[in-house]
């Protein structure tokens, strides 16, 4: 008999299935430690934020200087979190420039353009001596 429920309500099902099978002080603790664990990473999250804000005080109004690699590393991070997530941290650079230099860096893996040569491609040198051979035979 197949399972016509949505897609979120068959996964609530199921875990709450799976946290009813383990015991109940295992399931306190587990909630318990998930809980500290999220505290934590929150707790971490805002010292990088504030850190970050007074690195924007101290440089002033002065233009940062980013070179390549910390460009690619930003925009790979950014990237992953997405415009809505990036406005919402403020870092030192707009959503927009952290999404561009994206853009660019996935254009730079698929350009083709350093293997590729100036000029006409070489003719094979069966192919010319064919040519040759055609050109003595045929003097007209």
């Amino acid at each position: 008999m197949p399972n016509f429920a949505p897609v979120e309500q068959r996964s609530a099902l199921r875990q709450a299935l799976t946290i009813n099978l383990l015991p109940r002080p295992l399931t306190f603790f587990l909630l318990l430690f998930s809980g500290w664990v999220n505290r934590h990473q929150q707790a971490v999250i805002e010292y990088l934020l504030e850190q970050n804000r007074v690195l924007r005080a101290a440089n002033g109004s002065r233009r940062l200087r980013l070179t390549d690699d910390q460009r690619r590393r930003l925009a790979l991070k950014g990237h992953v979190l997405g415009r809505r997530h990036l406005a919402a941290i403020a870092g030192i650079v707009t959503p927009d420039t952290i999404l561009r230099w994206y853009r660019k860096l996935v254009a730079q893996k698929y350009d083709g353009s350093k293997t590729r040569r100036p000029g006409r491609p070489t003719t094979k040198p069966d192919i010319a001596a064919l040519v040759v051979r055609m050109a003595n035979e045929n003097p007209t």
